[in-house]
């Protein structure tokens, strides 16, 4: 079992693309704190990424980043330059390309765009993926996103049978391979699934809740499973994933949950077995603590949009 892939499947992720950006001389674009996962790829020249309190990323030719906008960030030719507003852009333009700066030196094109997910566990990206992944134009697994992306546009030009079935399996391919190349060649960077993977303990333990989601798993059993003491298993574990296997192994459990809860196919009782509860009020008991509300009141909530 790939606790990766399914992380993937369960999210359900498709992309908006928004028309291109061209700019040239100084200028700047700003984005705001929303919460939502965006993409970007420089096709000519290069800017520089800046994020409030870190030091600036520059982006060159053929440069992919993916940056959660848990807080804001400035897409610009020099960061002393008072940038524009990316929603307000957005709004005027329209999907047309934008323009911005005044000139023609140091000319740049850009292209972005934004993941969505399924509602039901958009909140997963929150501590379990980086905020920010930048993919140099030399790392190995550039070409294939480029040529993913340029794929995705080509369908979205000129849609033919199975449009949508297309390009939602364009943009899970996208978001794996700029995920999975930072994740599991540079995990330890930052606490999370990524990091988990990269390190063949916790990798081993993953797996095995991924697996086999409704066994009785304890910190014992898990340290055994995967060769090593409980007392190292107990403190490597939240080191590198973030949080304690337990805390992982029920947050886990919840998501699969919310996901059957939002499809409306199983029963409470039916979900509380499959991931791992002996009676459906220990589950809702536990679905109550984690997610805010009972497991009944999330399901007329999601089922009826609000």
């Amino acid at each position: 079992m790939d606790p990766f892939l399914d992380l993937i499947q369960l999210l359900r992720p498709r992309a908006t693309l928004w028309g291109g950006t061209d700019g040239a001389g100084r200028w700047g674009l700003a984005f705001h704190k929303r919460d939502d996962l965006l993409f970007c790829w420089v096709e000519r020249g290069e800017c520089q990424l800046v994020r409030p309190q870190k030091t600036p990323v520059r982006l060159q030719t053929d440069d992919f980043v993916l940056i959660r906008t848990s807080t804001p960030f400035t897409l610009t030719s020099d960061p002393t330059v008072e940038p524009q507003d990316s929603e307000t852009m957005t709004g005027v333009t329209k999907g047309a390309r934008r323009k911005l700066g005044e000139g023609a030196e140091l000319p740049v094109t850009l292209h972005a765009g934004k993941f969505v997910f399924d509602t039901a566990n958009e909140d997963l990206l929150t501590d379990l993926l980086p905020s920010l992944v930048h993919i140099a134009a030399g790392d190995a697994s550039s070409w294939r996103v480029r040529t993913l992306l340029e794929m995705n546009e080509r369908e979205s030009l000129q849609p033919g049978p199975g449009n949508e079935f297309i390009i939602a399996r364009l943009m899970e391919l996208i978001l794996v391979e700029i995920l999975r190349n930072h994740g599991l060649t540079a995990g330890q960077e930052a606490a999370g699934m990524l990091a988990g993977l990269a390190n063949p303990i916790t990798a081993q333990a993953l797996s095995a809740m991924h697996r086999e989601v409704a066994h009785d798993w304890t910190v014992s059993s898990l340290a055994k499973h995967c060769g090593v003491s409980r007392s190292k298993f107990a403190t490597l574990f939240p080191k590198v994933v973030g949080k304690g296997p337990i805390e992982y192994l029920i947050r886990w459990r919840m998501a699969l949950a919310k996901d059957e809860l939002r499809r409306g196919t199983q029963s409470i009782s039916e979900i509380a077995f499959n991931v791992g509860f002996q009676s459906a009020s220990a589950f809702s008991t536990a679905f109550s603590r984690v997610v805010g509300c009972s497991p009944k009141r999330y399901a007329l909530s999601v089922r009826s949009g609000q």
